[in-house]
Order: structure tokens, then C-alpha cells, then sequence
């Protein structure tokens, strides 16, 4: 019995983040013969929402890193990690005496939002112009960030080039210790202008699959995860069998029980409809 779950960007979707028309093919039809799958994605439920669209899950999504389990029709949220908000205030402080304007996400009363004050790079300019172009409900301009601070910070982001945000992530460290989760991670979409993103240190995919399989009594079933990126490296080491593409960092292929091909030739679709097929064929049931 098996427990499905996969990275978005670079791992389960195409080149232009989109998820190909094969994938999506083959995955309703195993869903709908009673595979067991979702995904973990640095995505907000927005975002994962209008990729993968009419795509059958029943299992909640994992979104922004591991703050939030949620169903993706509706888009609620069935568990949120934010910061805690003394900490936060400490975080735009110290993201703001490095020179850095970051773009954060909050929840709260208002539901999700996602402030931005102004661009003052490329990497920033295209954050928000991506937004801009897919609707996303959350995003709000704000004149003075320090005003925002109000609701519970669920993700700060900073865009800039990466010996910069390196030595932010060094400073946020030893501020906050193992109170927050940092990463550093290259936008695949726009090379040369990686994202610093901060989190609660329960947010993480690890845990967040964690809480999902004993929410929904899947403790007992085995869990494989598909990843590509340094977001992915926990779930990698915490799960049963770690599946890494073609494409995917050193670290998470050393760190893979098998590597299998890029993020675009259907690579995940056909792992899983491999075994699902040898299990039908085994007559032992659905995985």
C-alpha cells in the first residue's frame, strides 16, 4: 500500500510549469481507480489550483513548503504554520537593515495575502508580473510593508542574486536559529535570480506529509516522494523510497533511492503507472 507524493515545479510539471496533458491523463485515471497521490509544492493552494485544475484528488495539497494542508477545490486550508509574530517583526527588520525589500504572505481574518511595496530588481519585477498575469487572489501593493505586519506571516521572500541572499540567510540563522526553515533555491524560471524563503520550522514537506498520513490513516501505508530541489531534501530523507528526476540538484539524487528521467518526459506519471500496474497484475489490490 502506497502513499504517492510529488514536487510541482521541475519535477512533476513541464518546462513552461505546466502539467503536460499526458500526465494529466494518467493520473485521473489512476485517481480514479483508487491511487493514493497529492503533491508538496512551494505553490500557494492558489497557485496548485489553476495548474492542476480538474485533476481528481481526494487527499489535500501540500502548499507553501509545508505551511499549509489544504483542499485544493475549495482552496481552505485544513492546517497553517505561521511565523510567530514577535519573530516575524524580528525577520522584516533584519531583512530590511540588509537593504533587501521582501515580498510575505499572511493569514489571517482577511484570508491569504501577499504584500509587495515595489520591484527593485528583474527577479523581483517578474515575482510580481507572474502574479499580476495569473489573478492571483492574494497579492496586495502596499505603500510601507511595516503596515502589513498585522495578520500572522506564513512566508517571507526575498529575490536577489544569490552571494546576497546567502549572506541574509547566514543572518537570519543565527538570529532565529531552528525557529524558522530557510532556502535558497534558483528560480527555474528565470535563472540568475534565486528566492530566499523563510518559514516556521514546521513548515516543511517532511512534517506536512507527516500530519497528512495520520490525519487520514495513511500511517501504515508506504510513502514515495518525487522531488528536484533543496525544498525537497527532508521529504527525501524521510521518506520510505526517495524518487529523483533527471534534472534534479546533486543533493537530492544522492540523497534518491532511484533517479529516473526529467521533470519533461512524463517521468513521474510513468513511475507510478508502472507499479501501479505490477500491483494490479500481482492481484494484491491498489497500492
Amino acid at each position: 500500500m502506497t502513499l504517492y507524493v510529488s514536487d510541482l515545479d521541475g519535477t512533476l510539471l513541464d518546462p513552461q510549469a505546466q502539467l503536460s496533458a499526458s500526465t494529466r491523463a494518467g493520473l485521473a485515471r489512476m485517481l480514479d481507480e483508487g491511487l493514493c497521490f497529492t503533491v508538496a509544492s512551494a505553490r500557494h493552494v492558489s497557485s496548485i489550483a489553476r495548474i492542476l485544475g480538474d485533476l481528481p484528488l481526494r487527499l489535500p495539497v501540500i502548499s507553501s513548503n509545508g505551511a499549509y494542508i489544504s483542499d485544493m477545490a475549495s482552496g481552505q486550508h485544513e492546517l497553517v504554520h505561521s511565523i510567530e509574530p514577535a519573530l516575524a517583526q524580528e525577520l522584516f527588520g533584519l531583512i530590511r537593515r540588509q537593504g533587501s525589500l521582501p515580498f510575505f504572505s499572511t493569514h489571517g481574518a482577511l484570508g491569504d495575502q501577499l504584500f509587495y511595496q515595489a520591484a527593485e530588481n528583474e527577479g523581483q519585477q517578474r515575482f510580481i508580473d507572474e502574479r499580476l498575469r495569473n489573478a492571483d487572489p492574494r497579492l496586495r501593493h502596499s505603500a510601507r510593508l511595516q503596515d502589513e505586519l498585522g495578520d500572522p506571516v506564513v512566508t517571507f521572500v526575498v529575490v536577489d542574486r544569490e552571494p546576497v541572499l546567502l549572506a541574509l540567510q547566514a543572518e537570519i540563522e543565527a538570529l532565529c536559529g531552528e525557529q524558522v526553515e530557510t532556502h535558497v533555491a534558483e528560480d527555474l524560471y528565470l535563472p540568475g535570480w534565486p528566492w530566499l524563503t523563510v518559514h516556521d520550522r514546521r513548515a516543511t514537506k517532511d512534517q506536512a506529509i507527516q500530519t497528512l498520513a495520520q490525519r487520514y490513516g495513511l500511517d501504515a501505508r508506504e510513502v514515495v516522494v518525487f522531488g528536484d530541489h533543496v525544498n525537497d531534501i527532508k521529504m527525501m530523507r524521510a521518506a520510505h523510497r526517495g524518487i529523483a528526476v533527471a534534472n534534479a540538484i546533486s543533493e537530492v539524487k544522492q540523497l534518491a533511492h532511484q533517479v529516473i528521467g526529467p521533470h519533461h518526459s512524463d517521468s513521474v506519471l510513468q513511475f507510478i503507472a508502472a507499479e501501479w500496474q505490477e500491483s494490479a497484475s500481482r492481484g494484491r489490490g491498489k497500492p
